[in-house]
């Protein structure tokens, strides 16, 4: 599966990019997770549950940032688990750029799944992943909007 997208994030590019590197903010934008724990240098453990069509099931796994610049650009590979369901893993690559007062955020995400997930099919599983990508950015840019009026205010 690969996904490509931009998103403006209506924050500057270096509120965004400490957003992005919060832990609990994420948490708190990744539709499902549970939590996100810090597992030494850039590297994190990820609970999360996910639906792909029929399938549900809890995924334990690692997040790992790498190539990092602040506040321009880093790497994310993830591996995780989900038991019978099966697996998931893959990479990202994210930039910042600043676009005025706001910063544009691009992505590329290449993931690999196997087990039941791999049955059901790629159009449900692509579907799944924009899915959460959508809801993702729409949490994650209204907290971010959020935060830039309790701070004008």
């Amino acid at each position: 599966m690969e996904m490509k997208g931009e998103q403006l994030v209506p924050a500057s590019q270096q509120e965004t990019w400490n957003a992005l590197n919060d832990p609990q903010m994420l948490k708190a934008c990744v539709p499902g997770c549970e939590s996100i724990t810090p597992a030494g240098d850039n590297a994190y453990e990820v609970l999360m549950v996910a639906r792909v069509g029929p399938v549900s099931a809890k995924f334990k796994g690692k997040l790992t940032l790498s190539d990092i610049t602040p506040p321009q650009s880093y790497s994310i590979s993830f591996e995780g688990q989900g038991g019978a369901a099966g697996f998931a893993k893959g990479g990202a690559q994210v930039r910042l750029s600043a676009e005025g007062e706001n910063t544009k955020l691009s992505y590329d995400v290449k993931a690999n799944v196997g087990g039941k997930l791999a049955q059901i099919g790629s159009r449900l599983v692509d579907a799944a992943a924009r899915k959460v990508a959508d809801d993702f950015f729409k949490n994650f840019n209204g907290k971010m909007a959020a935060l830039n009026e309790s701070r004008n205010a």
